[in-house]
C-alpha cells in the first residue's frame, strides 16, 4: 500500500479534456509527498462540480475544452463565494496564449505551457498554494500588452470591471508597490527597491487586494495595467 499523503497535502485537481495528460499529470502529482490529487475532469463543467465536492487548493485547468471550457470554468469557480480557497493555474498550448489575460481576469492565479517541465508545474502548484501568481516580468509585460490592444476590458470574475477610481482607495505607498507587483517582482525583490521588509510589503500587497477586490497578485497585476497606473513599455 502507498504512505498516505500528509492531511495538510495539498489538494489537486486536474481538468483536461486528454486522458492520457490527466493520467501523465496524475502519476508527477501524486509522485510528491506534499501533493495528491484529489480529483479528474474531462471538461469545465465537470471541472467546477469537481472543485465544489472537494474543495481543492489548487486546480490545473486546460484552457480550451469542449462544452464548458476552462475559461467559463474558471470564472465559475472563482465567483463562487463557497470556493474563495481555491486558486487556478490555467495550462497553455503556447507560451503566449490569446486568453490567458482573459483568464486572470476570470481569477485565474496564473498560467503554465503545457510543455513545462515536470519540476515545473510540481513548482507551480506549491507557488500557488502559497499565494504567490505565476507571472513573470516579460510574460506579464507581453501578456497585458497584448490584451489592452485589443480594446475594451471585459467585467471582472464578480461582474465589476477594473477603473482608475478603484485606485482612489489606495494610499501613496500601496500604489508604489502595486507598482512594483505589476513588474513581476517578488515582496522580496519589492522591499529591497523601496528599503523596507518583505513582510512590511506583504501587509501593502495584502491591503491593496482587499481595497480592490482582488483574489491575488495575478488580479493586481491586470488592475494595474487596466486602470492606467502602468502601461506597457514597447521594446
Amino acid at each position: 500500500m502507498p504512505d498516505e499523503p500528509p492531511a495538510e497535502a495539498i489538494r489537486v485537481l486536474l481538468a483536461d479534456d486528454q486522458a492520457l495528460l490527466r493520467s501523465a499529470f496524475r502519476v508527477l502529482v501524486n509522485s510528491e509527498p506534499d501533493m495528491t490529487v484529489v480529483g479528474e475532469a474531462a471538461d469545465g463543467a465537470e471541472a467546477v462540480e469537481l472543485a465544489r465536492r472537494h474543495l481543492p487548493d489548487v486546480v490545473l485547468m486546460d484552457i480550451r475544452m469542449p462544452g464548458t471550457d476552462g475559461l467559463a470554468a474558471t470564472r465559475a469557480i472563482c465567483s463562487d463565494p463557497a470556493l474563495s480557497k481555491v486558486r487556478v493555474v490555467m495550462l497553455t498550448t503556447f507560451e503566449v496564449d490569446e486568453y490567458v489575460v482573459q483568464s486572470l481576469r476570470a481569477g485565474a492565479s496564473g498560467f503554465l505551457g503545457k510543455g513545462a517541465e515536470p519540476e515545473e508545474l510540481l513548482s507551480a502548484i506549491r507557488i500557488t498554494r502559497a499565494g504567490e501568481s505565476l507571472l513573470s516580468p516579460a510574460a506579464t509585460k507581453g501578456l497585458i500588452a497584448q490584451f489592452l490592444a485589443q480594446g475594451d476590458p471585459e467585467p471582472w470574475h464578480d461582474g465589476t470591471a477594473p477603473a482608475a477610481t478603484r485606485l482612489d482607495a489606495l494610499t501613496g505607498r500601496e500604489r508604489e508597490v502595486l507598482v512594483q507587483v505589476a513588474g513581476g517582482l517578488s515582496n522580496d525583490e519589492i522591499g529591497e527597491r523601496l528599503a523596507v521588509s518583505p513582510l512590511t510589503v506583504k501587509t501593502h500587497v495584502n491591503r491593496a487586494m482587499a481595497k480592490l477586490g482582488a483574489r491575488d497578485r495575478a488580479q493586481l497585476v491586470v488592475i494595474a495595467y487596466e486602470s492606467g497606473l502602468v502601461r506597457p513599455r514597447a521594446e
